[in-house]
């Protein structure tokens, strides 16, 4: 390739750039694999010309796949995506029934290394967040929560598995308080523990409940109290 003009990035030894009047023209190899692009259309021909010399070669027109990322043109530009890599992956950890979420990662979680942590299968971890990472390419979205889950590929524990899984199994709470049909009280938060079972769970959100209920009683009590001495 330097022989016919190319410079070899330094970066990126697969890559290989030509730039002349203006313009530019880029060889991007894998394994057996090439694609070329650029905005020079003549040099595009020429470099398909002479790989098609040197090598055995087909022309697969424009790109539409490399490298797990799916390519789609329309007016607007280039898309890229990894729907299919998404879904493979969903497929591969059992989850491609899941329900979708609004964060990647519990907001205000906090991860760390306890000694008495239940452990996990390192590698199945490893492999796990390593998958993620290449998925980031075209979902920036989970820059962040790939930084936090990364810190512990030495010694992950199932803590740390659930979060990259999004899956700490805690029941959610809730409740609304009417009075005369008026809104008052409302409250929804993640369980403190994990609960063994449905039923305990229930239990959990009754028992917060009626605690919080009887507050609201007596302070109702106390308000009507009130509005009888003032009477």
């Amino acid at each position: 390739m330097r022989a016919f003009g190319y410079r070899q990035s330094n970066p990126y030894h697969t890559l290989f750039l030509k730039k002349q009047h203006g313009k530019i023209t880029a060889l991007i190899v894998y394994v057996d694999d090439m694609v070329v692009t650029g905005n020079d259309h003549e040099e595009r021909k020429a470099l398909q010309n002479y790989l098609s010399r040197e090598f055995e070669m087909k022309d697969l027109g424009h790109l539409k796949y490399f490298l797990e990322i799916e390519v789609s043109r329309s007016s607007e530009g280039i898309f890229l995506s990894q729907r299919k890599y998404a879904l493979d992956l969903l497929q591969e950890i059992g989850m491609s029934g899941c329900q979708p979420v609004t964060t990647p990662i519990e907001e205000g979680l906090k991860l760390c290394v306890d000694p008495n942590q239940v452990s996990t299968d390192k590698g199945r971890y490893q492999k796990l967040v390593g998958r993620l990472m290449f998925l980031a390419h075209t979902r920036l979205d989970l820059a962040y929560a790939l930084s936090v889950v990364s810190q512990y590929m030495h010694n992950p524990g199932e803590q740390h598995m659930n979060a990259v899984m999004l899956d700490d199994r805690r029941s959610t709470s809730g409740y609304f308080t009417f009075v005369g049909g008026n809104l008052v009280t409302w409250k929804s938060k993640k369980q403190n523990v994990v609960a063994r079972s449905s039923a305990e769970a229930e239990f959990r959100d009754e028992f917060e409940f009626v605690s919080k209920q009887y507050v609201v009683e007596v302070v109702f009590d106390d308000s009507e109290n009130a509005k009888g001495l003032l009477r």
